[in-house]
């Protein structure tokens, strides 16, 4: 029978009200069952807000370089339980090893960076239209923040949330991805052992329709912040404005990658394949179409493909494997069904297109890195995000027809060229629509002192980690003081 966890709430770890559970599993071996977790509803989900609610006063009134300090016990925890922590992750969701350490340690840096933040959460002050009186703006908190996150990033993604909104004095509601509640849970604990006063997060653990939309619809919750895919992020955006609340998102993107006739070949093949198979093209950042100048088509191709099946797949526990499984059988068969229509539209399958099944892999949900060529902007594989390790390939005459077709999606998360020519990299930062531009390197690796989010159907404009976050989690007050012992009318009324 699995090990029992539960939802924390109030800091009390609470069963489910309805008292029933989901499991979690190991999607490079079903049978390895990680846990079964609280399947919570509007009721859970309420008593968590409640108890956010109740602690919200004492939290937002606790000095911001008081706050800090429970973030700083954080990070070492992080630090100390880093290995465990990579190893329940990979074991969850699939990610190979070494990428699960990377997860954590941004979580490590997000800490650290917003801790810090408790001794700035900085303001402004200016000078006013009129003599003897002072004006300065200050961040205040927004209030009960509700979270909802994915899977793929079941540590790090989190962390860009709920350590700037912690700092600037929110309260939280936390409901985790139900792919991977064991990860979620193991956070979690890190922030009890932490000393965070009692209701200042909560974790509901559950299903987005169960808990997600009455999360995003409870009337205490003043900020919803959502990271998953288009179609449900409209859907959250839709409910929750009827309240006219703060709504911050980060959705899918069909990121593009750019290789000149002058780029350095070699690098630019170690960053396809890191960008397209990474996570087992399980980012949203994840390069899914390459578009590569004529002249080096060929060339680049060979390499590519060369390069691509030497690829070792594989449960992401085992020493040497690069390619994971992919979260569970719902996804593989989504991105088998867009390998299908892929070949039916036209395009040329080159290489992958089907479950890899040999030996032990046949127990879980892998899948071969796939190559799609002769692929074109009217196809729904250059257009529609799979969310695996799918990548198609197109031609460009030259730099304008290359950027054109970067663009040529309703998304804009992230982008890349590689050249040697610095007028086109400068040209190409200006004239690719996306919220991150690399230059000589993949669509992957986002650091967390910059801002990260994209444009058009990526978002509603927000960013995470970097200063951007505090934007996100605070609101700007205005304060004026007149000493000047008299009535002062501004815009020079008489």
């Amino acid at each position: 029978m699995a090990e029992r966890f539960k939802n924390w709430i109030g800091g009390e770890w609470v069963d489910a009200k309805n008292g029933e559970t989901f499991i979690s599993t190991n999607p490079a071996d079903p049978a390895d069952a990680l846990g079964a977790f609280p399947r919570s509803t509007a009721e859970d989900v309420a008593a968590a807000v409640e108890a956010a609610d109740r602690a919200f006063r004492d939290w937002s009134r606790t000095p911001a370089p008081k706050r800090a300090e429970v973030l700083y016990k954080v990070a070492r925890l992080l630090e100390a339980r880093k290995e465990d922590l990579a190893r329940v992750m990979t074991r969850e969701m699939g990610k190979v090893l070494n990428e699960a350490r990377g997860d954590v340690q941004e979580a490590i840096d997000m800490a650290y960076y917003m801790a810090g933040e408790g001794r700035r959460l900085l303001g402004y002050t200016t000078p006013s239209e009129l003599p003897l009186k002072a004006c300065w703006a200050i961040r205040r908190p927004i209030g009960r923040i509700g979270l909802i996150t994915p899977w793929n990033f079941p540590i790090a993604v989190p962390s860009w949330k709920i350590f700037p909104a912690l700092i600037a004095g929110n309260t939280v509601v936390w409901k985790p991805a139900e792919d991977t509640p064991r990860t979620a849970y193991e956070f979690a604990k890190l922030f009890e052992e932490a000393g965070l006063p009692p209701g200042v997060m909560n974790v509901v653990f559950g299903y987005g329709e169960e808990a997600g939309r009455p999360l995003v619809e409870h009337p205490k919750i003043d900020m919803i912040s959502f990271t998953g895919s288009t179609e449900v992020g409209r859907d959250v955006y839709t409910r929750a404005a009827r309240k006219l609340i703060r709504v911050h998102l980060e959705m899918g993107g069909k990121n593009p990658i750019i290789v000149m006739a002058d780029a350095d070949l070699d690098l630019a093949v170690d960053g396809i394949v890191w960008s397209a198979f990474g996570t087992t093209g399980q980012r949203c950042t994840a390069c899914s179409r390459l578009i590569v100048h004529e002249p080096i088509y060929d060339q680049l191709l060979e390499k590519l493909v060369e390069d691509t099946q030497a690829l070792k797949i594989g449960d992401g526990l085992e020493p040497g494997v690069q390619v994971g499984p992919v979260v569970n059988e719902a996804q593989l068969s989504k991105i088998h069904q867009y390998v299908e229509l892929g070949k039916a539209e036209g395009a040329k399958l080159l290489l992958g297109g089907e479950r890899a099944t040999e030996g032990k892999l046949a127990k879980g949900y892998f899948y071969k890195p796939t190559i799609f060529v002769d692929v074109t902007p009217e196809m729904r594989i250059f257009r529609e995000e799979i969310f695996g390790p799918v990548l198609s390939v197109v031609r460009a005459r030259d730099y304008d027809e290359a950027i054109k077709l970067a663009n040529d999606t309703t998304y804009g998360l992230s982008s890349a060229i590689y050249t040697r020519d610095v007028n086109l990299a400068m040209r190409a930062v200006e004239d690719l629509e996306a919220g991150i531009t690399y230059v000589n390197h993949g669509t992957i690796g986002a650091e967390i002192h910059l801002p990260f989010g994209g444009v058009k159907d990526t978002g509603n404009g927000g960013r995470e980690a970097g200063l951007a976050a505090l934007d996100a989690y605070t609101e700007w007050k205005s304060v004026y003081v007149d000493y000047s012992g008299r009535l002062q009318k501004a815009q020079g009324i008489e």
